[in-house]
């Protein structure tokens, strides 16, 4: 989990009016200058006729979503001279604008505050203009990254509210400090105690809760596996200030989390069909998979021996055979299990075979 920062140079040079992004954008970074546009022309400021080139630092990190809109629109508004550009090193920006110049909600508040404080700690040593360093924000994502306590977070509505905070008039409004709603740190589980009978496994959810062991549940439909493994996020301790940030961090980045489940230990039961890619992350923009957001809380598998072979397939290097499964490498494949001794050799000229062999 992280988020690097990232940042927005904007320069306006002689020649035929345009825009150009670089620095890896994807489809929804590029568009934002078709947003950015609306956003300034109906918040009542004017674009400059030039041409506008807007780099995203480093060059070599993809760029998504469209929380970059607020960050390319102050840029073009102090390269302009509409607004002050000498303060806008203070703080850090992130925030979707529509057509009209509001702030929408952006995924990742929360990861974003998490690892601003926690790079403005680790760097105080060396530039201590981190530890001062404000976060503005929609005002939707406040109480979100309000959370980090440590985080000075300035919510705003608008770009017009945005913009006045950065205004030279005495009277102009500023932007204030959000203070995150009082949460309540009572958190409910369903109840161990509702469960009647199965006094074997609860003893065993008990040990595996103390000693945070895996545990593996057998049984025919209907025994009681899912609603005792419900109830096993409960026997584990409160979870700590650091834990909590973390698997909310996590949360955020999926775009999934809410304050009101804030030391809420996560209790994750995917489908049986669940794909490989979703079940540990990744995709072409990488996302959090069930394992990942399952982090310090539970993760509740439905597995049989067709979804074993699948998962293999999907997660590893292996290949289905006539023969049997095998493990596929540059040099040739190892047999994991065959399906008789009598196989057509044959079709497997270049296998090689080793001890590896475990029944699925």
């Amino acid at each position: 989990m992280a988020a690097p920062p990232v940042n927005v140079e904007v320069h306006l040079a002689n020649g035929l009016p345009g825009w150009t992004i670089v620095g890896l954008p994807d489809t929804e970074v590029r568009e934002a200058k078709d947003r950015v546009r609306a956003a300034l022309q109906n918040s009542g400021f004017d674009i400059p006729p030039r041409r506008i080139t807007i780099n995203l630092a480093p060059a070599d990190l993809p760029k998504e979503s469209g929380r970059f809109d607020l960050p390319i629109a102050l840029g073009i508004l102090a390269a302009s001279h509409q607004i002050r550009g000498d303060a806008l090193d203070r703080y850090e920006f992130a925030g979707e604008l529509s057509l009209s110049g509001e702030l929408r909600p952006i995924r990742g508040a929360l990861a974003m505050a998490f690892a601003m404080v926690r790079a403005g700690a680790a760097q105080s040593a060396l530039q201590t203009d981190l530890q001062g360093r404000a976060f503005i924000l929609p005002l939707a994502n406040a109480d979100e990254a309000a959370l980090v306590e440590a985080a000075q977070i300035l919510p705003a509505r608008t770009l017009l509210e945005v913009c006045a905070h950065f205004a030279n008039a005495p009277d102009a409004p500023k932007l204030v400090r959000h203070v995150g709603p009082a949460l309540a740190h009572a958190v409910c589980y369903p109840d161990f105690a509702e469960v009647k009978g199965q006094q074997h496994a609860k003893r065993a959810l008990e040990v595996a809760a103390a000693g945070a062991h895996s545990c593996l549940l057998v049984g025919p439909p209907g025994a009681g596996k899912s609603m005792l493994a419900a109830r096993l996020p409960g026997l584990l301790p409160l979870m700590s200030d650091a834990e909590a940030l973390e698997s909310a961090a996590v949360q955020s980045l999926a775009g999934g989390f809410s304050p009101q489940r804030w030391r809420q230990r996560p209790f994750r039961s995917p489908h049986h069909t669940t794909s490989g890619v979703a079940l540990v992350g990744g995709g072409s923009v990488p996302r959090p998979g069930e394992v990942s957001l399952a982090h310090h809380g539970v993760l509740f598998l439905v597995i049989d021996r067709v979804h074993i072979i699948r998962l293999m397939l999907q997660l590893s290097n292996f290949a289905i055979m006539p023969a049997g499964l095998y493990l596929r490498e540059q040099d040739g494949f190892y047999c994991l299990q065959k399906q008789s001794a009598n196989h057509d050799r044959s079709r497997l000229r270049q296998s090689r075979y080793s001890s590896l062999h475990f029944r699925l």
